[in-house]
């Protein structure tokens, strides 16, 4: 047995249960734990996959939250809503379920920005606020071209905080999430020295906002990404996973000139706070 790395980080957002890790999710899982990553939260995308994740976070000893994910909601129903309220009350005492997530708003994806398809997203979003209200949970937030929209949702409904995941908004709107509660979550974005705005965030924003995340198998960090040319000449795009997080945390870390164990040890305690049943 190799022993326990010393750091200890937590990946605050990864899809787990995707397609892409059918064939090795059990590889994935020791890799992960052997990278000093001792908690993963689970998000759902949709009430199909609701039982998934928290089969999935139960047999890996990781966390999982349940919601309606805003790609998801031209599809979705009143009913998926219900379920979702049904299925937090028959779970609520299961402490691996941290929060109501992922949801949100997407402004970036064309045919979900049609007057029609941006009104079901933000009847999906004002309901999924309001159920995690009445069940007192945080909530995970898909933020991509939405922050004001969201922030007003959360000024509509306040909620018990939580994390806006894959932050990537203006100083004044990560402040204003700050001060309704919430931490911001950075993965591998951060690693391309052309996001400079992002960077900037990742290390002028009070250290005490910041939880760490991988989104995978999306959002690959630099090292893992191929561009269009090479994928036509047969080269694969890098799978993200969880064991990327401390080399993403590195260069974090970098950037805020401290050390990897202050990133690691403020940012696991950040997560903790944004959601408190990690504890």
């Amino acid at each position: 047995m190799g022993e326990q790395p010393l750091t200890m980080w937590i990946d605050t957002h990864c899809h787990l249960d995707a397609a892409e890790f059918d064939q090795d999710r059990a590889a994935v899982h020791l890799r992960t734990r052997a990278a000093g990553v001792v908690a993963c939260v689970i998000p759902s995308v949709a009430a199909a996959n609701f039982d998934t994740v928290r089969i999935l976070a139960h047999a890996q000893h990781d966390a999982y939250a349940l919601g309606i994910h805003p790609l998801f909601t031209p599809s979705a129903t009143e009913t998926d809503l219900a379920q979702l309220d049904a299925a937090l009350h028959t779970h609520r005492h299961d402490t691996r379920l941290v929060a109501v997530g992922e949801i949100g708003l997407d402004g970036f994806v064309p045919e979900l920005n049609t007057p029609e398809a941006l009104s079901k997203q933000q009847q999906f979003y004002k309901a999924q606020l309001k159920i995690a209200q009445q069940h007192q949970l945080p909530v995970i937030l898909h933020v991509r071209r939405s922050a004001n929209w969201l922030l007003k949702g959360l000024r509509d409904t306040p909620v018990a905080g939580g994390i806006a995941h894959a932050f990537n908004g203006s100083v004044q709107q990560a402040q204003a999430f700050i001060a309704l509660g919430f931490k911001l979550g950075f993965g591998g974005a951060l690693t391309y020295a052309r996001s400079l705005q992002l960077r900037r965030l990742a290390t002028e924003l009070p250290l005490s906002a910041l939880v760490l995340e991988t989104d995978a198998p999306d959002m690959p960090a630099h090292w893992l990404y191929t561009t269009a040319e090479q994928r036509r000449t047969g080269q694969a795009q890098g799978r993200n996973e969880p064991a990327e997080l401390p080399r993403i945390a590195q260069v974090l870390a970098e950037l805020r000139g401290i050390s990897e164990d202050e990133l690691a040890a403020v940012t696991s305690a950040n997560a903790r706070l944004a959601l408190p049943r990690l504890q």
